[in-house]
């Protein structure tokens, strides 16, 4: 998944993407290994009486295998079906993904068979004076505020390498003041010590914040503290690792009060 830079993004070498925006992202982790780690009906479980449709916000979305292989699966569409078998799908949940990569955006717009209800953008999400307007504009569209639920999906060591500590603290923090839920894929450290490898196996210079982070060692945990600690939210789930060994975490922030639910425990969204 690619996280943002602020302007247009320079031919890539083979192996080499700085900012995660790899063009075949999905060939080496495919979206059915994540996807396979949710319960059948979590929207329903999560918001049984919430007004539709339901608005989901996918940061880092790259060119969207993973972003329409995620609406599928919540919305327990076969993998046959489009937006022309399922006319109705765009009632239960709209999703609004964004990427910096405008290469890789245009892909996912050309490829979406669900353009009515998936909405694809170029936006840079650590940029303001950008996804704010943009952002509060989307939403107002819907007459809301918030997003129901939000995908983070192997985007925090992109935004953390890129911007640093505060980076990253700020990035999570924007996100659990926009969503009422959170799930989040966090890469492990092993995977900044590789994206700093080919980044020097290339002869390119280093990431600039890599040698000072101080958020490191088990990210998982790092993240969930600052979630937790900092942002107002609660760990509800984690649903397991993928093959490559990366946790999906399920977060639910505590301001959130949704008419007609509240799932009474972490089993209840886990089973």
């Amino acid at each position: 998944m690619a996280a943002p830079i602020s302007e247009g993004i320079p031919a890539l070498a083979p192996g080499a993407a700085p900012y995660g925006n790899f063009p075949n992202y999905s060939r080496f982790h495919p979206p059915e290994g994540r996807v396979s780690l949710l319960p059948a009906g979590l929207l329903r479980r999560l918001f049984p009486a919430a007004a539709r449709p339901l608005l989901g916000l996918d940061v880092g979305c790259n060119s969207g295998e993973l972003s329409v292989a995620l609406y599928r699966h919540l919305l327990g569409l076969q993998e046959s079906e489009g937006s022309l078998d399922q006319p109705a799908a765009g009632k239960d949940l709209n999703l609004l993904c964004c990427d910096i990569d405008p290469v890789l955006i245009e892909r996912a717009q050309q490829c979406s068979p669900f353009p009515a209800s998936i909405s694809f953008a170029k936006l840079d999400i650590m940029d303001s004076s950008a996804r704010e307007p943009f952002l509060s504009s989307y939403l107002s569209s819907f007459g809301r505020s918030a997003f129901d639920i939000g995908f983070c999906m192997s985007v925090t060591m992109w935004i953390h390498l890129n911007h640093g500590d505060s980076g990253l603290v700020e990035f999570l923090s924007f996100l659990s003041s926009l969503c009422k839920y959170l799930l989040i894929e966090p890469q492990p450290w092993k995977c900044y010590r590789a994206a700093a490898r080919r980044l020097r196996k290339l002869g390119r210079n280093d990431f600039d914040h890599f040698r000072s982070l101080a958020i490191n060692g088990d990210m998982v945990e790092r993240i969930t503290e600052i979630l937790t600690k900092d942002c107002a939210m609660e760990l509800v789930c984690c649903f397991g690792s993928t093959s490559w060994d990366r946790s999906l975490l399920l977060f639910k922030s505590k301001g959130s009060n949704h008419e007609g639910r509240e799932p009474s425990g972490q089993e209840q969204c886990c089973d």
